[in-house]
């Protein structure tokens, strides 16, 4: 029993200064201090074709819109607003009592015709010495005034009708006939039928690369048909609160297409033929920046980038990479700067 617990004893130091023993420094397969072996995957930055393609809300608006008000106050003796359908530009669209406007214009006709005649004696008698010249002036301004009273009679008269100022289609009807209406009645809303126009808007950054003239596509909900337009104007100002522009375009066929309806837009704002695109998941977020890991001469470098246009699987790199570097693509949690990288796979 004695030898045998020695023995036990013998066997179990021999076995601890086995494992305890350490490479020796100058050992080939050894790392080195700091260091990490690491097998990744690759990818070769080299330029591409960019085409930046928007997609953005839009509303589809009637090429002109106009809510109908009459000038002028008064009782409602005869509607013609047919609810959904065509008018022509000048058509009488409701007529105002204007009776007593009417009384009044053939009052000042007559006072009129009775100057006209007191005006030509007394040119006559002028010319005889027989009035005045003060007489003479004093009557014509009469006539003159009663004129002007006139027009302004016939004037009021046309204000008693509301004609429609465009060819266009009558939205719902507001008012019944006998209705009182004053200048701030709302009768009905005349909308253009021929064309319809977009508005949408566009972040800030894209804003030098829309052209007037360029083509863009959109789709309504309920069709699956893609419809062009082209863009017409831009606001010409960045509005504050959103950092957005508001860009208007032209509809090409508006045929089963509805004012109000909402729009998803797309538009392509150039292409770049010297675009450098990475894989999105060799880029790494940081609070103040971002950064991609560059191999140098074997060893893993931190080099920090700017982003520009985001792909299918593809980001566009601005700053921070050149042409022929070789970036990580994977295993780029286990890398630290410096360490040592080798590639099992590179695209």
């Amino acid at each position: 029993m004695k030898y045998t617990s020695l023995l036990f004893l013998l066997l179990l130091f021999a076995a601890c200064n086995k494992t305890d023993k350490q490479p020796e420094a100058g050992a080939p397969n050894a790392p080195k201090p700091g260091l990490v072996v690491s097998s990744v995957e690759g990818y070769t930055v080299k330029p591409s074709v960019l085409t930046e393609n928007v997609t953005t809300s839009g509303t589809l608006l009637p090429a002109e819109e106009t809510e109908l008000h009459p000038e002028a106050s008064g009782r409602v003796v005869q509607i013609n607003l047919p609810e959904g359908r065509s008018v022509r530009k000048g058509e009488l669209l409701l007529k105002i009592f204007d009776e007593d406007l009417k009384s009044q214009l053939r009052k000042l006709e007559t006072q009129i015709k009775q100057a006209e005649i007191t005006e030509q004696r007394l040119s006559d008698l002028l010319k005889v010495k027989g009035v005045s010249q003060q007489e003479y002036d004093l009557a014509v301004l009469q006539t003159q005034t009663l004129r002007s009273e006139m027009e302004l009679a016939k004037i009021n008269i046309n204000k008693t009708e509301l004609r429609a100022p465009y060819d266009g289609v009558i939205g719902l009807r507001k008012i019944s006939p006998g209705a009182y209406v004053t200048p701030s009645t709302a009768v009905t809303t005349l909308r253009s039928a021929a064309t319809l126009k977009l508005d949408f808007s566009i972040p800030e950054k894209y804003s030098q690369l829309l052209r007037t003239g360029q083509t863009v596509t959109f789709n309504v909900e309920g069709s699956a048909t893609p419809y062009s337009a082209v863009v017409q104007a831009t606001e010409q100002r960045i509005e504050a609160d959103s950092r957005n522009l508001l860009v208007r375009a032209l509809v090409r066929n508006s045929k089963g297409l509805l004012p109000g309806a909402f729009a998803e837009v797309n538009l392509a704002l150039g292409n770049k033929q010297q675009a450098l695109l990475v894989p999105n998941q060799a880029v790494i977020p940081q609070a103040r920046d971002k950064k991609i890991i560059v191999s140098k001469g074997g060893k893993a470098q931190f080099v920090t980038i700017k982003t520009g246009v985001r792909q299918a699987g593809m980001i566009e790199i601005t700053e921070g990479l050149q042409i022929g570097d070789t970036i990580c693509t994977t295993g780029i949690l286990f890398l630290r700067p410096g360490s040592t990288v080798t590639f099992s796979k590179v695209d």
